[in-house]
């Protein structure tokens, strides 16, 4: 964990500290480099990104950070003075991409780590893609293509270009967003 990075270890650390003062339980779904840091695909990420789909959930959450000395620094974003950036997006909204689905339903998440309170999945493959792609930077197109060939044969595409091409028809700019898929599979 370095200062604008934070690493598995170093989350798993913050959020051993959320979930002592969690008051209930409370469902997490980790999305964009925060999917991939947690399951080894990545090492550290520059931000952490959490779907948290549950809306009373979401309020305990933010309730319980705030106690603990957090403070809204963006939109979805929630900071200490320790340098990291805390996303929590409410629903199944990921930044502006709406996912077709709950990520809390069955197949699309992956539990990864339960502490006593707080439970952390990571978001499945084919909607991690979505989200990333259709924000489309350079760094998106990167983890993506690392992410799919960390799958091998077990990811399939057709099955992304099918699902991609569903969600974006509630897209606004829907040609560009396509046009992210095409550039994505072409790099595959």
């Amino acid at each position: 964990m370095n200062q604008y990075r934070i690493d598995k270890s170093g989350l798993w650390l913050v959020l051993e500290g959320w979930d002592a003062y969690l008051p209930r339980k409370v469902r997490v779904v980790a999305c964009g480099g925060t999917a991939l840091t947690i399951q080894d695909l990545k090492a550290s990420t520059k931000d952490v990104d959490f779907l948290v789909p549950d809306d009373k959930e979401y309020q305990v959450l933010v309730r319980t950070i705030k106690k603990l000395g957090y403070r809204q620094a963006t939109g979805c974003g929630w900071a200490r003075d320790d340098g990291y950036l805390f996303d929590l997006f409410p629903g199944k909204k990921v930044f502006q991409t709406e996912l077709l689905d709950s990520p809390l339903e069955a197949g699309n998440h992956v539990p990864v780590k339960t502490f006593k309170k707080l439970a952390v999945s990571a978001l499945n493959d084919y909607d991690l893609v979505i989200s990333k792609m259709f924000r489309g930077a350079a760094v998106d197109f990167d983890d993506c293509v690392r992410l799919i060939h960390a799958r091998g044969k077990g990811f399939d595409t057709e099955r992304l270009r099918a699902r991609y091409t569903e969600t974006a028809l509630y897209e606004v700019s829907t040609e560009r967003v396509m046009g992210h898929l095409y550039g994505l599979l072409s790099r595959l």
